[in-house]
């Protein structure tokens, strides 16, 4: 007994010691971490199983819509497009051509068929690129995913949104098949250009039903998910084959096609010939994104009213085809006095190219940038009859050169804008400085950017078409500041007003006399300079711009309150043989405005200068009083009295010894001196020189007007010190 205690001592003083701290912290955390993991997927399971018992039947999914109708209203309201959702023949799974399905799978969800609803491969696999990479989750959204977010939700990128779609995802992979699934998927995917679903893409594209879509045409389709816009073959037929070579390489690798099927050649596909859309899409494409900030959220269907005139596209569009030299684009924007769009083309063919070359192309403006060189100037004191000459000048080693390379050698300024000298653009431009010919661009709506360098002033900073439009828009509202808009109210299907145009407070952006004096140069343009072609049969103020090597020609101009600009040019920038802004494009100009202002009545424009008090140059009065306030000596040097005219043949106060006027005037036609020596030598009461200055036949220094020239500034005006009539008083 004493033994078997003996061994239960030992035994308890040499017992095992309890695990180390580590693996009981290590315990604690896997017993724990498994707790709250059972606890979340408890948690998610009735998540699942809540959102399963909410969603609408399968039934209910095929007759729901996920886009919005938008009809969009002309100016007089007629309907000039409808925009939303056309959804074509719904397909059964097994009408489905498997090639569609296969090639859907592989480019957007490869392992569909094995994952519940999420795929947690293709997540880790994202964060851990985010992690070794550039911090950034590549896309993960499987097709169940996506078909949870074009139903239930929108495409905020934010977690919450993303853990809602994993639930419902997971949800949609409980209550349907697989099959289920994918047939609503291709049945309600956009594939861009209002098509959703296989079959609405198939006709818009290719002209026949998807049930006979062949394997170049599904990867087309396919690979237009990712990106409707970019990778449309109506829009873009290279992006479009080469997203497609991708769809068949991966339908090859992942085992789905052979060989042969994958060598097929998606860009010998025929494409629909679809002639149905016309130019006013370049308009819609640009006016209906601002919904999204001008309105809430809504899905319900809505009506656009426009600020478009339906013959005046019509015009604009025809003025463009017809013009533009073969192989070169064109662009036009026209605006009403008050900024509102009444045409807008983007090119010559929106089905051939719907990239929008009036709102979205940046492109060098030529000789038409000096609109703001000589806005600048006029501001600085220049008037249009002002001196400049037109001769060689280098500027920082630059030496700009006249388009026909010859010079005209004192000229006034408005025969130097209207011929568009170059050298004399330069000149003003280095007098003012090109900064502050920025300055006016910018306060003109220019928002591109502005180079500050010598050949700025030749307009070597490219533009946007609508930029340059509503610059000279402004000078035409008096040089008041105009806000382009295109969309006048929303309202719903019933309606109920959602948003009404309200127009921005029009600012001043030049003093009067200087929108007096840029109008005068422009309307000299169009009458005798290089803007000839824009003649229409009543005024009209513009300028032409030409690059170099003809890549560019431009025409902006105005009359009877309507500004239109016109561009041409290829896309690629190379040369266009014989463009210049005085032809084709002011030839465009012409046709379109023959047509726009017909039922507007003529308008003269406001070309008279009222030039600022330190502008004017003072006249005799202002430096020595009317006569009638002021003793002053005649030009015979005889002291004159307040108030009193010499009459004919009246000589008052006599100087002594002067000669009488009877002989004074047969001396005249003597040829002998006006003042001579009388007799006795007593002479005149005052020198020559004392009488030339008192008169003012010397005039005062700094009258002249200054001559521009090519580094000093142009001086202002000197005041004089001489005395001023009285003030006026108050009445």
């Amino acid at each position: 007994m004493a033994k078997r205690g003996s061994r239960r001592k030992g035994a308890r003083s040499t017992g095992r010691t309890g695990p180390t701290g580590w693996k009981r912290w290590l315990r604690r955390l896997f017993v724990w971490g498994g707790a709250l993991a059972l606890l979340g997927a408890l948690f998610l399971g009735l998540a699942v199983a809540f959102a399963a018992r909410s969603l609408p039947t399968y039934s209910e999914l095929r007759a729901s819509q996920t886009a919005q109708t938008i009809v969009v209203r002309a100016r007089d309201g007629t309907e000039i497009v409808e925009l939303g959702p056309s959804y074509g023949k719904w397909l059964d799974s097994d009408e489905i051509p498997q090639v569609m399905k296969d090639a859907m799978i592989s480019v957007e969800d490869r392992r569909y068929y094995s994952h519940p609803g999420i795929d947690p491969y293709g997540l880790a696999r994202a964060f851990w690129v985010a992690m070794t990479g550039d911090g950034r989750i590549s896309a993960t959204s499987t097709i169940t995913q996506q078909l949870a977010r074009n139903i239930f939700l929108n495409s905020n990128r934010t977690l919450d949104r993303k853990l809602r779609e994993a639930v419902l995802a997971l949800a949609l992979e409980w209550k349907f098949s697989k099959e289920q699934i994918l047939e609503l998927y291709l049945n309600k995917v956009y594939f861009g250009g209002g098509a959703y679903g296989v079959d609405s893409a198939s006709r818009k594209f290719f002209s026949h039903p998807a049930t006979e879509l062949s394997t170049a045409e599904a990867a087309i389709i396919a690979g237009l998910v990712k990106a409707p816009s970019r990778y449309s073959p109506t829009a873009d037929v290279d992006a479009a084959v080469g997203r497609a070579n991708v769809v068949l390489r991966l339908m090859r690798e992942q085992g789905r096609i052979s060989a042969s099927e994958a060598s097929v050649d998606p860009s010998a596909v025929k494409l629909k010939e679809d002639r149905g859309q016309n130019s006013v899409r370049y308009f819609t494409d640009w006016a209906l994104p601002q919904l999204d900030l001008l309105l809430p959220e809504t899905f319900e269907p809505i009506e656009v009213w426009t600020t478009i005139d339906v013959g005046m596209q019509r015009a604009a569009t025809a003025a463009i085809k017809s013009n533009t030299p073969g192989g070169a684009q064109g662009a036009l924007v026209s605006l009403d006095r008050d900024g509102a769009i009444l045409a807008m083309v983007g090119g010559t063919d929106y089905v051939t190219t719907n990239y929008n070359r009036a709102t979205d192309a940046v492109r060098q403006p030529g000789s038409a940038w000096k609109l703001f060189v000589y806005l600048s100037a006029l501001e600085a004191g220049y008037t249009p009859e002002d001196r400049v000459v037109d001769a060689p000048v280098t500027i920082d080693g630059w030496s700009p050169r006249n388009s026909g390379g010859n010079f005209a050698g004192e000229i006034d300024l408005r025969t130097a804008f209207a011929y568009s000298k170059n050298t004399v653009a330069a000149q003003l431009g280095n007098e003012v400085g090109f900064g502050t010919v920025a300055s006016m661009a910018r306060r003109f709506g220019i928002t591109t950017p502005i180079s500050t360098y010598p050949a700025m002033v030749l307009g070597s900073s490219e533009v946007r078409v609508i930029d340059m439009t509503r610059a000279f828009a402004a000078i035409s509202a008096g040089g008041n500041s105009v806000e382009p808009y295109g969309i006048v109210k929303v309202t719903t299907a019933s309606g109920e007003t959602l948003y009404s145009h309200d127009p921005p407070p029009s600012t001043p952006l030049v003093p009067d006399y200087v929108t007096a004096g840029i109008t005068d140069l422009l309307q000299t343009t169009v009458n005798t300079g290089t803007g000839r072609a824009a003649q229409i049969g009543r005024p009209v103020a513009g300028k032409t711009g030409t690059t170099n090597s003809n890549k560019d020609g431009w025409f902006l101009g105005f009359s009877s309150g309507i500004t239109t600009g016109v561009w041409m040019g290829r896309d690629d920038a190379r040369a266009v043989p014989g463009l210049q802004g005085g032809r084709a494009p002011a030839q465009a100009f012409a046709a379109y405005m023959r047509y726009a202002v017909r039922d507007r009545p003529v308008e003269q424009f406001d070309t008279e200068l009222q030039l600022p008090e330190w502008q004017l140059e003072p006249d005799d009065e202002y430096y020595y009083g009317d006569p009638d306030d002021y003793y002053y000596i005649d030009e015979q040097g005889n002291l004159i009295e307040p108030g009193r005219r010499q009459e004919p043949g009246e000589f008052p106060f006599p100087i002594e010894g002067e000669t009488p006027p009877a002989d004074r005037s047969r001396q005249e036609d003597a040829g002998e001196p006006e003042r001579e020596t009388p007799p006795g030598g007593a002479g005149q009461a005052a020198s020559d020189d004392f009488l030339d200055r008192a008169t003012g036949r010397a005039e005062p220094q700094g009258r002249a007007a200054p001559q521009p020239s090519r580094a000093t500034p142009r001086p202002a005006p000197t005041p004089q010190p001489l005395r001023l009539p009285p003030a006026p008083t108050a009445d």
